[in-house]
């Protein structure tokens, strides 16, 4: 089977490759130029801009691709090109997703009126009715980490797109909060930096401390993308991928701490006595816990990591790799004042 991928070379991308070529996938990557992140050099390389895909039809043509991997889709106008531009070339597509697209990251964030959505969340869960999620500054935010992202980010759009052109099957695969090796937002870097500076507390929220949410480690979504991208019998689907179950916060925390030798205590605080660099916004009754029995009874899908390797790789990498700035705001003395000793 001949893959390619769009957006290869990120982080997703770098445990992507290998994993489909261990599965036998002959693997191509459109990219702008030979990129120093690619995780093999027994690869294809087919330079082009997914921003002017047509540009390069003739080598996409050439190479043939019998399933086509987006890891880079922000909006429903460049889904649309996508497919425009495969149809006729690729036999499949599979895009990647996100779970903000369930109403329940709307109620979260407050864009969404009604009750709380229930949960696990399904494959059939109530989708967001409110579409541009995140506000402007925010989008802006994100792009400095992830260039790919334009202004109209929103996975709704995509999976309209992607999905809505009969002769082109296609897979979505909605993915949780990704944490490994690579992780351009640091997801650990916070946790791990007060237990390496041998902090005796660290303060969480109550409603943040319970709250629950899907996750993933890199090298396990790359497995799932994989297999997804290798079953025909997930064209026309749509997967939810994370670990289970959906931990808490607090629960996720302590696992952290065990595997990083920290012995201090967890303060769970009113959030009106957090600090204010602390204090996030947000409806945390509202869970984002989700059900992945779709994609394991389906397609067979196990994580090919366990919990403990995968948050032992993590912590390794985050020592070994600091952030070049500050992505959370630490200040320790304002931290100690709200804790009666």
């Amino acid at each position: 089977m001949r893959a390619l991928l769009i957006g290869g070379t990120g982080f997703i991308g770098s445990f992507l490759t290998p994993e489909l070529q261990r599965v036998g996938a002959e693997v191509a990557v459109l990219t702008r130029g030979r990129s120093a992140n690619a995780a093999s050099d027994n690869l294809t390389r087919i330079n082009g801009d997914r921003r002017q895909l047509r540009d390069c039809q003739a080598a996409l043509r050439t190479f043939a691709p019998d399933v086509v991997i987006d890891l880079i889709l922000s909006s429903g106008t460049q889904a649309r090109e996508v497919m425009n531009v495969l149809r006729g070339i690729a036999g499949r597509v599979v895009a990647l997703s996100s779970m903000d697209v369930y109403r329940a990251c709307g109620v979260l964030h407050g864009l969404e009126e009604g009750p709380l959505e229930p949960v696990p969340l399904t494959e059939q869960s109530a989708l967001r009715t409110k579409l541009a999620t995140y506000p402007p500054a925010q989008i802006a935010m994100v792009q400095e980490v992830y260039g790919w992202v334009d202004e109209e980010y929103d996975k709704i759009p995509v999976e309209r797109e992607i999905l809505g052109v009969g002769e082109l099957p296609a897979t979505i695969l909605r993915l949780p909060m990704i944490y490994g090796p690579g992780d351009p937002l640091h997801r650990f870097f916070a946790l791990v930096r007060r237990m390496d500076d041998r902090r005796r507390a660290i303060l969480m929220s109550r409603a943040q401390a319970a709250w629950r949410s899907p996750r993933g480690f890199v090298g396990n979504v790359a497995a799932a993308i994989a297999l997804a991208a290798m079953s025909g019998n997930a064209a026309g689907r749509v997967y939810n991928v994370a670990e289970q179950p959906s931990y808490s916060e607090l629960e996720w925390a302590t696992r952290v701490a065990a595997a990083a030798g920290w012995k201090g205590a967890f303060v769970v605080l009113p959030p009106d006595e957090m600090p204010p660099h602390l204090r996030m916004p947000g409806n945390f009754e509202q869970h984002w816990s989700v059900d992945t029995s779709r994609i394991r009874s389906e397609l067979g899908y196990r994580e090919p990591v366990d919990l403990d390797d995968a948050i032992a790789q993590t912590i390794a990498w985050e020592r070994a790799n600091p952030p070049s700035r500050p992505l959370a705001a630490i200040d320790y003395a304002a931290e100690d004042a709200a804790i009666a000793w």
